[in-house]
């Protein structure tokens, strides 16, 4: 009897554990590359909570900053930077330095 309590309570500490253990994400980390003046891929498509990452490949600076409601900006990015965010709504984005440089982050249905 007394084994079958130790194992029963073995069981209640290790159901106990798994049902507290921190939640596995799906988000993922989507990245656009800059390069050559362009942000690559110009368009891409994330779901809700998933994160893009723009890394500059160029040989001159840039920045990334969201273009319709300025919601958010990065800093300069020399060649190697990194500028991470989460998304949470379709956005238009461009280099403020470069105004041409232009991209769009659409939200899958």
């Amino acid at each position: 009897m007394r084994s079958f309590i130790i194992s029963f309570l073995l069981c209640l500490v290790v159901l106990l554990c798994v049902s507290c253990s921190s939640k596995q994400s799906n988000s993922e980390t989507h990245t656009v590359e800059i390069k050559q003046m362009k942000f690559v891929p110009a368009k891409i498509e994330v779901t809700p909570g998933d994160s893009v990452k723009w890394i500059n490949r160029d040989i001159v600076a840039h920045n990334v900053a969201e273009e319709t409601n300025n919601l958010w900006q990065s800093t300069e990015l020399q060649n190697g930077d990194t500028f991470t965010i989460e998304i949470k709504e379709k956005a238009s984005y461009l280099c403020t330095f470069h105004p041409v440089m232009k991209g769009k982050v659409m939200l899958k249905k």
